[in-house]
């Protein structure tokens, strides 16, 4: 745990909350262990996207849609939201949230892997949203950068890993050790990179913000 839990509980008391429909996904994707996006993660959301006002994002992990339909209520109206999903038991799911929600016409679900789905893509972002497997991160960075425009926001999720982060190599468990060196490594790349701008925040599980400069 990053931040002791009784303030987590006391600052997640103040936020308002989210439409009914957003709510009734929160509590079923729960219900059934379905990773999403915390209480947290969904205000400094909503900040983000009334300070950048994007017109389009990239998201990469779309689970069951509760993020990117989460964007979609909170940024402007014309916003556009390109989302990549390689569970293929999510996706249905996540097509049947945005059909729910009325939003078919502003989310575009891309299936398959997105190692290759980010190569095949050319138009600029305003805003990427990464939220899938942790371990590829640093892989992805490359194609992500080209997708960004310049003054475009990358933002990470659970960059932190509940804190061992901090840890020695050898006091975390074997199976862990990938993601561990890896994530270590993408968060050096963000916070040294020539064209990035990057703070790491202590929010939730860890996010990234970084800036991409003109």
């Amino acid at each position: 745990m990053i931040v002791e839990e009784r303030m987590r509980t006391y600052l997640n008391s103040l936020v308002q909350g989210n439409t009914p429909f957003l709510e009734e996904l929160e509590q079923n994707a729960l219900k059934n262990r379905v990773p999403i996006i915390r209480r947290e993660m969904q205000a400094f959301l909503k900040l983000l996207l009334a300070l950048k006002r994007p017109q389009r994002i990239l998201e990469v992990g779309t689970a069951v849609g509760f993020s990117a339909l989460l964007m979609c209520e909170y940024g402007p109206e014309e916003l556009q939201i390109t989302t990549i999903e390689n569970y293929e038991k999510r996706i249905p799911l996540a097509r049947e949230n945005f059909q729910k929600a009325g939003r078919e016409e502003s989310i575009t679900l891309l299936c398959g892997d997105a190692g290759e789905i980010l190569k095949s893509l050319e138009e600029p972002f305003d805003m990427i949203f990464m939220d899938a497997a942790k371990g590829q991160y640093i892989h992805w960075l490359p194609d992500v950068l080209r997708l960004m425009k310049p003054g475009a926001v990358l933002v990470s999720d659970n960059v932190l890993q509940e804190g061992d982060l901090i840890e020695s190599h050898y006091l975390v468990e074997r199976r862990n050790r990938t993601i561990y060196k890896r994530m270590r490594e993408y968060l050096y790349e963000l916070t040294h990179h020539p064209q990035l701008v990057t703070s790491v925040l202590p929010l939730g599980d860890g996010v990234t913000v970084s800036v991409k400069q003109e």
